[in-house]
C-alpha cells in the first residue's frame, strides 16, 4: 500500500469507536467520529498573489468541504463507518468498479495532498536526492516541468497530474480523470496538481496552462515532495 496514502490517511482519520456503557437490559451503543475536513497548512490568503483568497474559500471551503460531508453521509451506517480515510478509498474503489463512496472519498484525499504539496513562497527547485532523481529520469529539472505541465494541459476534463516514485527511486509521471489517483493503481504520489476547472477559473478563468506554469514556479511545496519521496524510498 502506498507510503504516500499512509501518511496522508492520517492525517483525516476517524474518530476511536466509544461503547456506550448500556441500561439494564439494552445492548451497547457505538459511536463513530465522522472525518473531519481539514484546513490547508497556511492561511486562505497566504498563497496571494499567486492563487488568491477567494479561489481558497471556494475551492477549499466549499468543494472540499462539500466531499467530506457527502463522503461521511453515504459511508454512515455502511461496512465502512468508522474506517479510515485511507481504508474507505481503497475498498471503494473496488479493484476498478468503483462505488459511489468514492468519488467523494477520493477527493477528500487528492484535495488535502494538493494543499500539502503548496506553501507560500514557494516553488524555485528541490535539493538532494529528489533534485538527483529529477535529473536522471527527466534529463533535467526544465524537462520534468515540461512533461509534468503536459500532463496537466493534456487531461481532457477534470482531474489530476501526478509525480510518483518507487521503491528505487525511480519517478514517473501521471495523469488521472475526476477523482481517480495513482494509489488505487498501486502507484506512490509524491506531488499533484488539481486541473479541475474549480481549481483555477476564479483567478485565470480558462487558462489552465498558465495556472499550472505558475503552480510550477510559484507554489510547489519541495520540502514536501522531498519529504515524501524519502518515505516511498525507505
Amino acid at each position: 500500500m502506498a507510503l504516500a496514502m499512509k501518511a496522508q490517511a492520517s492525517s483525516l482519520v476517524a474518530g476511536q469507536r466509544r461503547a456506550v456503557r448500556p441500561a439494564s437490559g439494552r445492548r451497547a451503543v457505538i459511536t463513530r467520529a465522522a472525518l473531519e475536513l481539514k484546513s490547508p497548512p497556511y492561511a486562505l490568503d497566504a498563497l496571494e498573489p499567486h492563487m488568491s483568497k477567494q479561489t481558497l474559500e471556494f475551492h477549499w471551503g466549499k468543494h472540499h468541504r462539500a466531499y467530506v460531508d457527502n463522503m461521511n453521509k453515504q459511508v454512515a451506517g455502511t461496512p465502512l463507518d468508522g474506517k479510515s480515510l485511507e481504508e474507505i478509498v481503497l475498498a471503494s474503489w473496488n479493484n476498478g468498479q468503483p462505488t459511489p463512496v468514492f468519488n467523494n472519498a477520493a477527493q477528500v484525499w487528492n484535495h488535502t495532498f494538493f494543499w500539502e504539496s503548496m506553501k507560500p513562497n514557494g516553488g524555485g527547485a528541490p535539493t538532494g536526492a529528489l533534485a538527483e532523481a529529477i535529473t536522471r529520469d527527466f534529463g533535467s529539472l526544465d524537462k520534468f516541468k515540461e512533461e509534468f505541465k503536459q500532463a496537466g494541459m493534456t487531461q481532457f476534463g477534470s482531474g489530476w497530474a501526478w509525480l510518483n516514485a518507487d521503491k528505487t527511486g525511480k519517478l514517473s509521471i501521471s495523469k488521472s480523470p475526476n477523482a481517480v489517483n495513482p494509489v488505487v493503481e498501486g502507484k506512490t504520489p509524491i506531488l499533484t496538481v488539481d486541473v479541475w476547472e474549480h481549481a483555477y477559473y476564479i483567478d485565470v478563468q480558462n487558462r489552465r496552462p498558465d495556472y499550472i506554469t505558475t503552480f510550477m514556479e510559484k507554489l510547489i511545496n519541495w520540502d514536501a515532495v522531498a519529504q515524501r519521496y524519502a518515505a516511498a524510498t525507505k
